[in-house]
């Protein structure tokens, strides 16, 4: 005999969202194309993250900052950390899907001035994470030419390969969200293929390997730091660096089909996959060392080029770092698309000086064109330091770090002073909301404090630690700017509250 589930008990999918509704609910009309489904969200923040990027750029930093130990374990404990963040940082984004994303959040939950200074570190972040992308890539495209034709990479020639990478990568997010979508597409199965690849040649290729207690116990210092549990900390940064970005899915919810669900559903699983390529990358590459220190004073600048060289010998190491400099590639594309998407939200709300050129949408394309140049253009002054140092590079994927990362936290922390006054989306985490929130925001607010220190000892002009420069400039300049644009600058309410929408249809282009 059957017999009918009490009704609380038949679980039912949610219903899926208007989202265009949505959005004139939250203040906007749609101007945007939503063209962009689930696994298309899911890979813009998979690409960004991009560990063929980030831990293939940053290894030779992990190498002398707590060597392959801090490396491997370092990245299985922030990755866990990094995952409560992304929970936390998702069920907000389903109850706010917006281009604005973290600053918006910020605003409804606290206030304008939240929204204002998250907003402005989000931004920073973003346009750090452009030129920490592109010139990584232009570093592995230098390593690659000198392999392939015996190429000399100077700080110049690398300068103008990473100029010559942000026009591509320009020119490409000017086609529209549907090719971004399908780049980015492509891009999870090349990243993962990728690692496999990599990860399977480093395996059976070479004839000798490190040992197990090497590869999970080896410590390397050469910091000039003495202690070692700072020096461990300070090596934390290349799994955080790489662990950053995904607020892109958040960034592109205004063009992907069912955001309230699917884009939350893309930062978490962005960083669970993320996190286990990841950590299969590392061991691979240090299992595969042959040589520590050359490895670490490789004459192509890039010490994973020198492991696959000596494991592989020279067609297998140029045929990989082809595979690399392809991943990365993907990386920065995702990258600007996200970053454009902050402009343009943010100029919507007139935060930016000349916000009304940024927020213009392309007719043809429903593109922010203005919005991706501006983003590449400050990108690349970003990396001129590249130019005259030789940490400029650490110094910009610190900018990254410091500027997203506690931008990252803000509306969570909003999220849980607000309690019963938030009203969770259709994707929440239920009763587990308030200790995943709270390790986030922990976790944030520790990480925040070990990326303005220094990384080198003695502290001199090179070996300083920029990022607490950087947070502080654009702090002030946040500041100094909030006095000019506060009586313009605000999110709506609803649509047609805040603003007029002739006011909107001049941004279209």
């Amino acid at each position: 005999m059957s017999r009918t589930a009490p009704t609380d008990e038949i679980r039912k999918p949610p219903p899926v969202q208007d989202e265009e509704a949505r959005l004139r609910e939250l203040g906007y009309q749609p101007v945007l194309a939503r063209r962009m489904g689930g696994f298309g969200n899911f890979a813009i923040s998979f690409s960004v993250i991009s560990v063929l990027s980030g831990c293939m750029t940053l290894y030779g930093f992990g190498m002398g900052t707590g060597g392959p130990a801090v490396m491997l374990w370092g990245w299985a404990g922030v990755g866990l950390f990094v995952l409560c963040v992304g929970l936390a940082l998702a069920e907000v984004t389903s109850a706010y899907p917006t281009s604005g994303a973290l600053y918006y959040m910020a605003d409804r939950l606290g206030g304008r001035r939240w929204g204002w200074y998250t907003g402005w570190l989000n931004l920073l972040g973003l346009l750090g994470a452009i030129a920490g992308i592109d010139y990584g890539a232009a570093l592995f495209t230098g390593a690659f030419l000198n392999l392939q034709w015996g190429f000399q990479p100077t700080a110049g020639s690398t300068f103008l390969i990473f100029l010559a990478i942000l026009l591509l990568h320009a020119v490409l997010n000017l086609f529209g969200v549907r090719l971004v979508s399908v780049l980015n597409s492509i891009s999870v199965w090349w990243h993962l293929a990728g690692v496999a690849v990599i990860v399977g040649a480093l395996a059976f290729i070479p004839d000798r390997h490190q040992s197990v207690d090497f590869v999970f116990t080896e410590f390397v210092n050469d910091t000039g730091w003495a202690n070692p549990f700072y020096v461990a900390a300070i090596g934390l940064l290349l799994a955080q660096y790489t662990f950053s970005g995904y607020d892109a899915s958040a960034h592109l919810s205004e063009e992907t089909s069912n955001a309230s669900v699917a884009a939350a559903k893309g930062i978490v699983r962005a960083i669970w996959v993320s996190w286990i390529a990841g950590f299969a990358l590392l061991a691979g590459l240090s299992f595969a060392i042959q040589d520590y220190a050359a490895t670490q004073n490789s004459a192509t600048g890039v010490p994973p080029a020198q492991i696959l060289l000596d494991a592989l010998g020279s067609g297998g190491a140029t045929a990989l770092l082809l595979v690399v400099i392809v991943a990365q590639l993907f990386c920065g594309n995702a990258e600007v698309a996200a970053a454009s998407r902050m402009v343009f939200a943010f100029s919507r709300d007139n935060a930016l000086p000349g916000s009304a050129i940024w927020r213009k949408v392309s007719g043809r394309t429903q593109t922010p064109v203005p919005a991706v140049w501006l983003a590449v253009a400050v990108a690349a002054l970003l990396a001129v330091p590249s130019l005259y140092s030789a940490t400029a590079y650490g110094a910009v994927t610190a900018i990254n770090v410091i500027g997203i990362t506690p931008a990252y936290a803000i509306p969570i922390y909003l999220r849980l002073r607000a309690g019963d006054r938030f009203t969770p989306g259709p994707w929440n985490l239920g009763r587990w909301s308030k200790p995943i929130g709270w390790t986030a925001v922990g976790w944030v607010a520790i990480v925040t404090v070990l990326f303005c220190l220094p990384q080198k000892s003695p502290v001199t002009v090179d070996t300083m630690n920029y990022a607490v420069i950087a947070l502080a400039v654009v702090l002030v300049l946040a500041s100094v700017w909030w006095y000019v644009a506060r009586r313009s600058y605000g999110t709506p309410t609803a649509y047609g509250t805040a603003r007029e929408e002739a006011e909107i249809s001049e941004g279209i282009v």
